[in-house]
């Protein structure tokens, strides 16, 4: 019951923020008539008629708003909604999102649900792949860490991911550009987008050949410093569980190591790492790189948030905002969930409040 009061706060919370902000569509509008003459007044006013250049209070709310005639800024706040007070719009939006309808793009003729639809394929492509390599590398290498604990291969394998985790991911991307992407060096890999220009003609094997050429340097760029926190985390979780007395007491009986490490340590360790992929779920289809996309000219969700924020599309911000807080609160309860699934232990009700 929680997420609601919860999903109510963040949106009003961001709604007062970017409210607050100056240059809202209002302001675009002006701005995009002011710099293009007054086939474009015509046009947001509605009306073919002449125009007198007077000033009035609605022209001195906004900035640049000066000379326009007052009908044709009368005109824009009806067309976004501006002409009502802001609690007005908060609770009809509020509204409109209980109903799951989350409206049209200010400025793209699109409605917001087909607009992440649209763009959510290049954020699913980073973050499903992402996803996978970190957890199908780190954790084996977590593990083996710990039991090799202060070997060589440990010294190193930190060393690489403290590396790792300090360049920038954006950083990375360039560098790689530069040499593999026909920058200065190797021209092996393309250059820009998620596919071919003839990507439609292509047989099935060679889509799945050329969708993986085109990601696979972002791929590597968007997930290398993504190792550190889930190795470290696999590690220090094994470590913490191998000193304690129930793995002493099933090497006293006479088990072998991997059975001592597989049957009882893994479980026990992996708890908080099993627990947080809905969270990590989450991230696949959330989470968007604006740099690298922007690098590698992939339009994706993250540039699709910067843009929005930009020209202040409230449509966008907000119902992105609302669908993917919803979503990530319903994953929060799941976790807690699967927490309690993994280790039969915990019982939320036992608690003493």
């Amino acid at each position: 019951m929680l997420i609601i009061p919860t999903l109510f706060g963040i949106l009003l919370i961001n709604f007062i923020i970017i409210q607050a902000a100056p240059g809202g569509p209002v302001e675009q509008m002006i701005a995009n008539i002011q710099g293009h003459g007054h086939s474009n007044i015509e046009r947001a006013s509605g009306s073919s008629g002449s125009i007198e250049s007077s000033s009035s209070q609605a022209n001195d709310q906004y900035r640049g708003a000066q000379g326009l005639p007052p009908e044709v800024i009368a005109e824009i706040q009806i067309l976004y909604g501006f002409d009502k007070p802001a609690y007005e719009r908060f609770f009809d939006m509020l509204i409109s999102y209980v109903q799951f309808d989350f409206g049209d793009s200010f400025f793209r003729n699109i409605s917001v649900i087909d607009l992440i639809l649209e763009k959510m394929p290049v954020t699913i492509s980073l973050g499903l792949w992402s996803t996978l390599l970190i957890y199908f590398i780190s954790i084996p290498m977590g593990v083996y860490k710990a039991v090799s604990h202060g070997s060589r291969f440990d010294v190193w394998t930190s060393f690489f991911i403290v590396v790792t985790s300090a360049i920038p991911s954006f950083l990375l991307g360039i560098l790689f550009i530069v040499v593999f992407a026909g920058g200065s060096f190797l021209d092996w890999f393309p250059l820009r987008g998620l596919t071919s220009p003839d990507f439609e003609q292509m047989t099935i094997l060679e889509k799945i050949k050329d969708y993986f050429w085109h990601l696979t340097l972002p791929l590597i760029a968007y997930t290398i410093g993504g190792f550190a926190t889930l190795t470290m985390l696999t590690k220090n979780s094994f470590l913490d569980e191998i000193n304690k007395q129930y793995v002493t007491t099933a090497r006293a009986k006479g088990l072998k190591e991997n059975q001592v490490l597989y049957g009882h340590v893994f479980r026990n360790a992996m708890l908080i790492i099993i627990s947080g992929f809905p969270a990590a779920f989450l991230g696949i289809f959330v989470t968007g790189s604006l740099l690298i996309e922007v690098i590698f000219s992939l339009d994706g969700l993250g540039l699709l948030g910067f843009e929005s924020v930009l020209n202040r599309d409230y449509p966008v911000i907000f119902g992105t905002l609302f669908i993917f807080t919803l979503i990530g609160l319903i994953i929060k309860l799941i976790s807690d969930l699967v927490y309690v699934l993994v280790d039969p232990r915990i019982d939320f009700e036992d608690r003493q409040v």
